[in-house]
């Protein structure tokens, strides 16, 4: 009974529509797709190791950055094991109690972070592109 007044009151108009809203839903996340496609692309980026806000190092990674692992210990008790290899850097492991970091898994985007809260251990991918200050803020009167 409500599919026969549904299909009463449908239009040809109301499908167009309705099926150009949902491709247009998703051009966002192609936008944004390709713009971190281009960044990861580039000459490569930099992960900064920070250690209770303080930055403890500074790795570049490109495709020719070797396997390499590192062990931080930010107390007493704790420590974390950083693993890199080309364009991409983890935790490979660390004794805190929740394991978070290292469910994270690879990270290898500017932007992308793996936190361990209880070791204050953030990793961080920044571009290493220089950054065009001109264009951050435009105020208009």
């Amino acid at each position: 009974m409500i599919w026969k007044e549904l299909k009463k009151q449908w239009r040809f108009m109301d499908g167009v529509v309705i099926i150009c809203l949902i491709i247009l839903s998703f051009a966002p996340l192609v936008v944004f797709s390709l713009n971190q496609t281009d960044e990861a692309t580039k000459e490569g980026n930099i992960a900064i190791i920070s250690i209770d806000g303080k930055e403890v190092d500074r790795f570049e990674l490109n495709e020719k950055t070797k396997h390499k692992e590192k062990t931080y210990y930010p107390g007493k008790d704790k420590y974390n094991i950083i693993e890199m290899e080309g364009t991409k850097i983890r935790v490979k492991e660390d004794n805190s109690p929740d394991q978070i970091a290292v469910r994270t898994g690879w990270i290898s985007k500017p932007g992308q972070t793996s936190i361990c809260l209880p070791h204050k251990l953030v990793i961080e991918i920044v571009s290493n592109e220089p950054v065009d200050e001109e264009d951050d803020m435009i105020i208009t009167y």
